[in-house]
């Protein structure tokens, strides 16, 4: 099957190692695409809720298929999200084609793009962190329970729904907090002369233009791997929303679980440092660090 090129993927909220992130569903679509450069956007791995119980191959999988984009060195920028904060620490470690960094400034033909994963205008994350993690929980439960009512539903000949959709959609002051997080980020991004802005955190998938009073902004957020299922794509010059549930092509993707070994992480390392065969190799594929 030929591969779908596109010169950047964003992905951002896959949760790995929770109940409610779509692995199977990313690898497929992962399988279809040949991306030139990656921005992993934060809470890739959710380490809040890891937990050795807990590691179906699929997650592994996802693990192992970005691994090999960096033995391949196509570039992948690892921005750390609150739920693997911890990394925010090794804030300039670089191996090979693999970068991390708490935000990502690039200048893409000639516009000002600014990708960062966006908690840090989450009150509740700088105020109540035990709350946060607290709602976490609840969070991945709900998911949890949304997961079994539907196969009920579809056992019934009924369609999907979404529990936690309905209730950020039925309360008036999630829509409000959406919003004031497009309108700050925005506002700031414009006041530093930024033409884009790209997050995610928030869930929700989201392409428009936005006016402040420091100009506009083209405000762009990937969405998630647990409910949505959606990335950002640039691909000829063009932003656009890729939504796994639209395509038809990575759903038919078969995954097959049993050609995945029982690898422990330190083993995959040993096995990435010599495909790599470190040789400080620095690829942009024509990004350009602002």
């Amino acid at each position: 099957m030929a591969k779908r090129e596109v010169d950047i993927l964003v992905l951002s909220d896959i949760h790995l190692g929770t109940y409610g992130c779509h692995a199977k569903e990313l690898l497929q679509y992962l399988k279809t695409i040949k991306p030139k450069a990656v921005v992993l956007n934060g809470d890739i791995v959710d380490i809040w809720q890891f937990s050795k119980r807990y590691w179906p191959a699929t997650h592994m999988m996802v693990v192992k298929h970005l691994i090999g984009l960096v033995a391949k060195e196509v570039p992948v920028y690892f921005i750390p999200g609150n739920h693997d904060e911890m990394l925010r620490r090794f804030k300039g470690f670089q191996l090979g084609s693999l970068k991390i960094t708490n935000k990502l400034s690039l200048k893409i033909n000639g516009s000002r793009v600014w990708i960062f994963h966006g908690d840090v205008f989450d009150v509740v994350m700088q105020n109540s962190r035990w709350l946060a993690k607290l709602g976490a929980v609840g969070y991945d439960t709900l998911i949890l329970i949304n997961s079994v009512i539907n196969w009920v539903s579809q056992k019934m000949g009924r369609g999907k729904i979404s529990l936690s959709k309905k209730v950020k959609n039925s309360v008036k002051s999630a829509v409000k907090f959406i919003n004031n997080f497009e309108d700050t980020v925005c506002g700031i991004a414009a006041e530093n002369k930024y033409d884009y802005v790209i997050c995610g955190h928030i869930h929700h998938p989201e392409m428009k233009n936005v006016h402040t009073q420091h100009g506009d902004v083209m405000y762009l957020n990937s969405g998630d791997w647990i409910e949505n299922l959606t990335a950002l794509e640039y691909t000829a010059g063009q932003w656009s929303i890729y939504n796994y549930n639209n395509d038809l092509v990575a759903q038919a993707v078969d995954i097959d679980k049993k050609k995945q070994t029982k690898e422990s992480a330190k083993a995959m390392m040993a096995s990435l440092m010599l495909e790599l065969n470190i040789n400080g190799h620095q690829g942009t594929n024509g990004l350009e660090a602002a």
